[in-house]
């Protein structure tokens, strides 16, 4: 049992770690890719953006790298 949630502590950090750097990446760079209107927002709403996007990350890079090609 113990090895089971070491196992699933591992994934889920692995999984924010991910997130925490997409996050970083999406809120410097790749928020005017997925929505135009970030761009003149405020730091502060960037901020309040963050911890949803560390957490639903796989949804936002999916929406970033599709929206180029369309």
């Amino acid at each position: 049992m113990e090895t089971a949630i070491t196992i699933f502590l591992g994934i889920l950090g692995g999984y924010f770690a991910v997130g925490l750097l997409f996050a970083l990446y999406v809120m410097v760079i790749g928020a005017r890719k997925i929505d135009p209107l970030l761009a003149d927002s405020k730091k502060s709403v960037r901020v309040l953006l963050f911890p949803g996007v560390v957490a639903t990350w796989p949804f936002f890079f999916a929406k970033l790298f599709r929206f180029g090609r369309s």
